[in-house]
């Protein structure tokens, strides 16, 4: 009997752009786990309307964002690929999942703090509700494995509890997923603020490397990265977290380690590097955007690569969704 892969699973919101933070941080190690783990990514389109989107560019972005997984390395094959609006079993154990999390826990999370601290009296039910979301989508699947940053790390720990609390009442309906620390690190933080992570969603687009950006585009915004005092292309995350940065991307693209690139710079100073670099960056987008580029606008692929992904989606999370209506007492639809 040949033994079952680990369940993993994980998402990113089709907002913004996708950028080369997205692929160091997430991507990459997808693309790593492929053959090792049985893996589940989605384009969580529910999570991304807790602000306001436009309707056309929603349906064109997670189009763009599919065609970039697959253009990055994710086999359609190997891995189910997936728009979460297209598995309702989503919103159905998130609503479940509401009965079984507590209003304190939800208060405490961090990110809804921050979040609706800017949202002021327009903040909305499904931002505060949006942890609750996160556990469904991980609980559905069975899910052993959850790719995180430090910034979801709580989302985890809730979904966990709930989990926990659930299977207290009603015996082993879920497996309590765990938090999935990648081999390959890769915190890219933003070409503008050092001290922050790259967010697709910045106002400020040269905060961002993205994965469509054009060769003068990437050069433009490498030169206006921020460094630090001084001129040494030295790594030191404390007193210079800007060129430290631009020496993670570069080994990154590159596949050159850092204290290779250290000595191959030193004492050129940084309008050498940051050229170098932009070079590096487009040689390693190059191959990225060629194959988005054949595949973005065959309709039928794309359609075909969803429909089988939520056709697959569909028939692990009916399961799931079974065994919880149950164990709580619903009555089987006929």
């Amino acid at each position: 009997m040949t033994a079952q892969k680990p369940v993993i699973l994980s998402g990113i919101q089709p907002s913004g752009e996708l950028m080369i933070g997205n692929y160091i941080g997430a991507i990459r190690n997808w693309k790593a786990m492929q053959d090792d783990y049985d893996c589940l990514y989605a384009l969580v389109d529910l999570h991304s309307i807790t602000v306001r989107q436009d309707p056309k560019e929603l349906r064109e972005r997670c189009k763009d964002f599919l065609a970039l997984y697959i253009a990055c390395g994710l086999d359609p094959d190997k891995n189910t690929l997936f728009v979460q609006s297209h598995v309702p079993e989503h919103a159905q154990l998130a609503w479940v999942l509401n009965c079984f999390t507590y209003l304190g826990e939800l208060t405490r999370m961090t990110q809804y703090k921050i979040k609706s601290s800017k949202q002021g009296k327009h903040s909305v039910v499904g931002l505060f509700e949006y942890p609750v979301l996160m556990a469904a989508d991980i609980l559905l699947y069975q899910t052993k494995l959850v790719p995180v940053g430090e910034d979801q790390k709580q989302h985890i720990e809730l979904t966990r509890d709930v989990a926990i609390r659930f299977n207290h009442l009603y015996g082993p309906v879920f497996t309590i997923p765990e938090p999935y620390i990648p081999k390959q690190g890769g915190r890219i933080m933003s070409l503008q603020d050092p001290l922050s992570k790259m967010s697709k969603s910045d106002a400020n687009t040269n905060a961002y490397i993205a994965l469509l950006d054009p060769p003068k585009k990437v050069l433009k915004k490498m030169k206006r990265a921020v460094t630090d005092s001084g001129k040494e292309i030295v790594y030191d995350k404390q007193d210079k977290p800007g060129i430290t940065n631009l020496l993670d991307i570069y080994a990154t693209v590159s596949g050159i380690p850092v204290p290779e690139l250290e000595e191959r710079y030193r004492g050129k100073g940084y309008g050498v590097f940051k050229q170098d670099l932009a070079e590096q960056v487009n040689a390693f987008l190059a191959p990225i955007q060629e194959k988005f580029a054949q595949i973005r606008y065959d309709d039928a692929y794309l359609s075909g690569i969803l429909a089988k992904g939520a056709a697959t989606a569909r028939e692990r999370a009916q399961k799931t969704l079974q065994q919880v209506h149950d164990a709580v007492g619903f009555i089987p639809a006929s």
